[in-house]
């Protein structure tokens, strides 16, 4: 694969389109490697092309496991020697850095004391968001707004007042209450925004930290049909979609002969990072995923087929109560029943056992979720400049803070004409 310069990649229509093409054929040609989960999967196809791979894999020690899924870039030179093209991933998922300088991002952060029911990691993100946007020539739109934390960051540097718009009335009512006792210059209304009588209100400048799927599409469409002057999106969340397959939004990207058609399921994988998550919610993760594990090998052992069997998300309490007590749970979920006699113990270490293998065999697949999100994001940057819009796309801040560090911003440039799109 050739890819241009990291330098050149993000200077106009074309070079989103050549990065966008480069990574959809590539995503295309080693699907074998992404699409299959091995969650579900016990032994994917390629474990059995590449045994020299999987043994490699297999020999790393549970500490090496997490710290290269942390390193891709690191990893991938790893794989490489079964996998060539990854020799040029570092340029493949390589972006600009739109990062302000740490006192800019200081500056533009709510102060602890005014950031009244704001998670602390919501205030940085916000912060830094905020402080890449900067200046702010309109008045802000806050889509999906929650309670205003946003809105309430970016207030102090926005001409007149920010609207936001919140389909939950309970978000509603505080994000007002704590908008009138800070006295910042905030009003949120009740909107779905997905409603087809939708009305946006003009010049203004639509903003969105991590609005998922759908809502943030929504925004890119309803937002650069109504001409906004500006758009600034982090997206999150890409398979939350009433598609079963997704279609790119940029008629370019749609008219690509091999244009990638991923599934909702292919599309969790761009999201799957838990770089964030407190040590306490990995571990309760770990626990359950093993559970899951040890039911599965024992369905497929009750019902005589190799097929896994997907079980609804718990309760908690389940989590005190055992893994005898989740098969048992699991099994009634799915109309099974159980023997009178079941080696629980025995299914648990295997569990254990599958788990250890499903997060070596997903060291592989996770190498694809930057390049699958990218294949996103640049495709919604192709959109907006058919659109009428000049666009910049990097990153707003360290994956430490959230491994969703995207940032679309798009400005309209006066005197352009939208592409007319032939899909939906």
């Amino acid at each position: 694969m050739t890819l241009p310069p990291a330098a050149s990649l993000h200077h106009g229509a074309e070079s989103f389109y050549q990065h966008w093409q480069q990574l959809n054929d590539w995503l295309v040609q080693h699907s074998e490697f992404w699409q299959p989960a091995p969650f579900m999967t016990p032994e994917p196809a390629w474990a059995r092309l590449y045994p020299e791979l999987g043994t490699m894999l297999a020999e790393l020690t549970d500490g090496e496991c997490q710290q290269l899924d942390g390193s891709p870039v690191e990893l991938a030179a790893r794989v490489a020697s079964w996998l060539p093209s990854l020799d040029r991933y570092a340029d493949m998922v390589q972006l600009p850095e739109l990062l302000p300088a740490p006192e800019k991002a200081s500056e533009a952060t709510l102060p602890e004391i005014r950031a009244t029911d704001m998670p602390g990691r919501k205030r940085l993100q916000s912060g830094a968001f905020t402080a890449a946007l900067i200046p702010l020539e309109h008045p802000a739109l806050d889509w999906c707004c929650g309670k205003g934390h946003l809105s309430r960051t970016l207030a102090p540097f926005c001409p007149g007042e920010i609207q936001g718009f919140e389909w939950n009335p309970e978000l509603v009512r505080d994000g007002n209450r704590l908008a009138q006792q800070f006295g910042d210059p905030v009003s949120i209304r009740c909107q779905d925004v997905m409603a087809e009588d939708l009305s946006l209100p003009s010049r203004h400048h639509g903003v969105a930290l991590h609005a998922c799927g759908d809502l943030h599409r929504q925004l890119l469409k309803r937002g650069s049909e109504a001409g906004l002057p500006r758009l600034s999106v982090s997206p999150c969340c890409y398979h939350l979609t009433e598609m079963e397959h997704y279609r790119p939004l940029s008629q370019r990207a749609a008219d690509h002969p091999k244009a990638l058609q991923p599934s909702r399921n292919d599309l969790r994988l761009a999201v799957q990072e838990t770089v964030t998550a407190p040590a306490r919610v990995r571990e309760q993760t770990r626990l359950v995923s093993q559970w899951r594990l040890g039911f599965d090998g024992l369905q497929r052992q009750l019902r005589g087929c190799d097929e896994y069997l997907p079980v609804p998300s718990n309760p908690p309490r389940l989590l005190n109560e055992g893994f005898p007590a989740f098969c048992r749970w699991a099994a009634a979920k799915k109309q099974l029943r159980l023997p009178d006699t079941v080696d629980f113990d025995h299914w648990q270490a295997f569990g254990v056992q599958r788990l250890a293998e499903v997060r070596r065999h997903e060291l592989v697949r996770h190498l694809f979720r930057r390049p699958l999100e990218l294949w996103m994001v640049l495709d919604y940057a192709l959109f907006l400049e058919e659109q009428g819009y000049r666009v910049r796309l990097g990153h707003f801040c360290d994956r430490s803070l959230t491994p969703r560090n995207l940032l679309l911003d798009a400005v309209r440039v006066s005197g352009t004409q939208p592409v007319q799109h032939s899909h939906p």
